[in-house]
């Protein structure tokens, strides 16, 4: 049943996806793709079901049928992924749609609905039903088709506390993609879970090797993810996208499986190879960025612990109202800012207290472990919040550097930054004159 799923045009379509965007024009090794991380997730959420029937199988009645379910789920939950990672439905779509919610998990629900009825896959509509529903299930923990065999939404998108397969995939696989080393082992969790009143939880020895699980997820966005010539990077292709969308109507392909399966991140080269001039505009930024002529990046500053609560995007016209009155006058559209928040998967909650845990494989009780008995070593915030500026143009680094300084004096009554902006920054970086 699997193989009908993976042979189809549709799900090949991940071959063109990368896990990671445009990541790997910084870290050249991140070229991995969505295929290999959906077999990746399958294989897992295989061994993790495996590992419960082999146990606790006659107890908890796990089936073939919840074998099967769990396997496509982990197998299936990307399939309706936009190209270049989250970007697209983070920052492309909102800005082409105007605020419009959208998810990757959604459009996984129609895909795969569309990719049954066109290939006639037979499957019985229970199973598809449960197959959906263990997708979504981070997004909604509620959704569940019947009373019973809750624990099995716990394997692919945990919306109970987030530890599931789809983490320890990733995790594992971008970090080595990324030459990055990696101190979580996804094979101790996997040994020691056990159900315990139909919910997956795991022994209690274990909870710093859980700890690791989140702090690895963190340490990725700050080190891959968010880096910031990475963003620099992904805000001039957004801006690219977003100059090219009337013509090419790449936001229209969202709403029709039949027509979304062909987008992928072959868009990039359609607009760089296209002649059109309606086109122009965003082949020039995609120009720039293959020539390492980037965003130029100004500072950063992280957010007060005690301002996070409160804490709005800061946007570009932030920064114009405090540039300086003896400078060159800034427009918005010279300004780039990214709001990067990284957390442990639980907003400025730390991620342990929404686990249960057991004592010994003899236990039959679940608890939590309050914050008082975890390690003083553990950080006590769970949450940054880092604000970064670039200028679009180089000869303007200096003026927006001096107003986001203003910015911060202004908003915290203090410069928040850890370093001042480089001096060779500041001087406007000229292109060699061409030599013929």
């Amino acid at each position: 049943l699997s193989l009908k799923f993976i042979d189809t045009e549709q799900f090949q379509r991940l071959r063109d996806l990368k896990q990671l965007g445009l990541t790997y024009m910084v870290y050249p090794g991140a070229v991995h793709s969505r295929f290999e991380h959906s077999v990746g997730v399958y294989w897992l959420a295989s061994e993790a079901i495996h590992r419960l029937k082999t146990y606790q199988g006659l107890e908890l009645g796990i089936e073939r049928c919840d074998i099967q379910t769990v396997k496509l789920a982990g197998l299936l939950h990307d399939v309706g992924h936009g190209p270049f990672s989250h970007m697209f439905e983070r920052e492309f779509l909102p800005r082409v749609l105007n605020g419009l919610k959208w998810s990757h998990e959604e459009m996984s629900l129609k895909m795969i609905d569309y990719i049954v009825d066109e290939h006639n896959i037979e499957i019985d509509s229970e199973s598809l039903k449960k197959v959906k529903e263990m997708i979504i299930a981070s997004e909604n923990s509620t959704s569940k088709s019947s009373d019973e065999k809750h624990f099995l939404y716990d394997i692919v998108a945990n919306g109970r506390n987030g530890i599931d397969v789809d983490k320890f995939d990733y995790i594992v696989r971008d970090s080595r993609a990324c030459g990055l080393g990696c101190n979580f082992q996804f094979q101790r969790v996997l040994e020691t879970m056990r159900v315990i009143d139909d919910e997956i939880c795991y022994r209690a020895k274990e909870y710093l090797t859980i700890h690791k699980l989140f702090a690895a997820r963190a340490d990725l966005h700050r080190t891959v993810y968010t880096h910031a010539k990475v963003k620099a990077i992904e805000l001039m292709f957004v801006d690219a996208m977003t100059k090219a969308n009337d013509y090419l109507q790449i936001a229209s392909y969202i709403d029709d499986p039949a027509q979304y399966w062909k987008l992928d991140d072959t868009i990039m080269k359609t607009i760089e190879t296209s002649s059109h001039q309606e086109l122009k505009e965003s082949r020039d930024l995609i120009l720039r960025i293959r020539r390492r002529d980037l965003y130029q990046f100004c500072n950063e500053f992280a957010v007060p612990k005690d301002k996070l609560e409160h804490f709005k995007n800061v946007t570009p016209q932030d920064i114009i109202c405090s540039q300086n009155s003896s400078r060159p006058a800034l427009r918005e559209d010279d300004i780039a800012v990214s709001n990067v928040k990284i957390d442990l998967t639980r907003g400025r909650k730390n991620p342990l207290e929404s686990i249960n845990f057991f004592q010994d494989y003899e236990s039959t009780e679940k608890f939590s472990i309050t914050e008082d008995q975890i390690s003083h070593l553990l950080p006590a915030c769970c949450q940054d919040m880092i604000v970064r500026v670039y200028s679009k143009k180089p000869d303007l680094v200096e003026a927006i550097s001096e107003a986001f300084e203003n910015f911060q004096m202004k908003t915290y009554g203090m410069k928040t930054q850890v370093h001042s902006t480089p001096e060779k920054k500041k001087r406007p970086r000229y292109n060699k004159p061409a030599v013929f």
